[in-house]
């Protein structure tokens, strides 16, 4: 009996140990599990912490891309806005000029580039006939470039409207030693008169350059002729210069005429010529380009015996050749005609061969050396044939008008003949071998 107690006894002492054995391991077991779970949340509070971190830099981040929207959205509105007032105000500025006028008679270009003191000449010369007839003649100021002067000069007026070209391609020349500004200048004449013809919608263009002065009666000759320049299609433009309109060689300031030669320099021409000429504008050297043949088509130019424009640009692309001897003499008119009470219907195609053959029949002819002399000492009007183009130069050397030709025709001609006044009111008509015959004089 006391042997069973005792085994009894050890049995419950290891049965003791047993249990606080596992109840020890148990609570280690428990501790090291309450560690690992203490580490899970507070690992899982910190990416919480993270989580929410992004979540309001996202929301940051959207609220500022919406923010940008919207002042996209604004400026955007602001931008559609100021265009709008612009072109109103271009429009309000355009229709300022033309206001209460259905359809002006021409607008009016003056092209410049950087010459600021001939451009400001240029234009208070013009604003000194314009200003009274404003509503019919639009005055435009195209400039080629940037020069900061010319650009501020042209703002600085109110009474005109302001163009720019910009045209940084660069110029290829199509032979050697060529003036890169003749290929700018015809750039510029092909944008300009593209813009005022088809962006303003104008039917009538008069371009003058930015070195011209103008006669009293410049816009009243331009109006008297723009009826012509319409229903007459064998007048390809209307020019206010004579090319031998030096003062010894003019007297009659109501005198017109038809030429087969463009004279420029302050001249008119029509939406419907400009649709033809356009697309196949020259890329340089356009003023020689329409004294073609091919691109006049047998068209003619109506001129005035006294300038209507004065040019005084000696400084220029041309570096003032001919302007010593040609373009510095020229006399401008300083008689304001009343062209309205004239009849130009003698300039028609039907009516003018018969008009000048009756002027070029009735004078009288002059043969062998000496003309000048014999012309001198004749009354009334004299008639000098010439052979070619070399006997035609000696000739107009002797007097003292411009030998040049362009593609077969001397300036100025009609019909082979050049007509101008020598020291009085009598005119030498210098004729063609052939001039007769294509007048239909016997």
């Amino acid at each position: 009996m006391p042997k069973f107690l005792c085994d009894v006894r050890v049995l419950l002492v290891v049965a003791a140990i047993a249990f606080i054995y596992l109840q020890l391991r148990l609570f280690a077991t428990q501790s090291e599990y309450a560690e690992r779970i203490a580490a899970a949340v507070e690992a899982e509070n910190h990416c919480t912490s993270q989580m929410r971190s992004l979540i309001d830099q996202i929301s940051m981040q959207q609220g500022r891309i919406v923010a940008l929207e919207e002042q996209k959205k604004l400026q955007d509105l602001e931008c559609g806005q100021l265009r709008t007032l612009v072109q109103e105000l271009e429009r309000k500025g355009l229709q300022r000029l033309i206001d209460k006028v259905q359809e002006p008679v021409a607008a009016v270009v003056i092209m410049a580039c950087n010459r600021a003191d001939y451009l400001e000449r240029t234009i208070k010369s013009v604003l000194k006939y314009q200003s009274s007839v404003a509503l019919k003649y639009p005055l435009f100021v195209s400039q080629d470039g940037a020069d900061p002067s010319v650009r501020s000069k042209a703002l600085s007026y109110d009474q005109l409207a302001y163009m720019q070209h910009l045209d940084n391609e660069p110029v290829k020349t199509e032979r050697p030693g060529e003036l890169i500004a003749y290929y700018k200048i015809a750039r510029h004449y092909k944008w300009a008169l593209d813009e005022l013809f088809y962006k303003n919608n104008f039917s009538r263009v008069i371009i003058l350059e930015d070195d011209m002065e103008i006669a009293p009666d410049f816009f009243d000759y331009f109006e008297a002729t723009a009826a012509l320049l319409d229903n007459d299609k064998s007048i390809m433009a209307v020019s206010s210069w004579n090319d031998n309109g030096q003062k010894q060689f003019v007297h009659d300031p109501y005198t017109l005429y038809r030429s087969d030669f463009f004279p420029g320099l302050g001249w008119m021409l029509s939406k419907s010529i400009w649709d033809e000429l356009s697309p196949k504008w020259p890329k340089a050297y356009w003023d020689d380009w329409l004294r073609l043949k091919e691109n006049h088509k047998g068209r003619q130019f109506i001129r005035p015996e006294v300038c209507r424009t004065y040019n005084f640009g000696e400084h220029g692309s041309s570096f003032g050749q001919f302007f010593k001897q040609y373009l510095e003499p020229i006399k401008l008119n300083d008689v304001r005609v009343d062209w309205k009470s004239i009849d130009l219907s003698f300039l028609r195609e039907d009516k003018y061969p018969r008009h000048f053959a009756d002027m070029v029949k009735n004078a009288k002819p002059v043969y062998g050396a000496d003309v000048v002399l014999k012309a001198y000492n004749i009354d009334g009007d004299v008639r000098i044939q010439y052979r070619d183009q070399a006997d035609f130069e000696r000739i107009a050397r002797q007097f003292g008008i411009f030998e040049e030709w362009k593609d077969g025709i001397p300036r100025t001609a009609y019909k082979g003949v050049v007509v101008f006044r020598y020291q009085t009111p009598r005119r030498i008509f210098l004729v063609a071998s052939d001039s007769l015959r294509w007048l239909g004089i016997d």
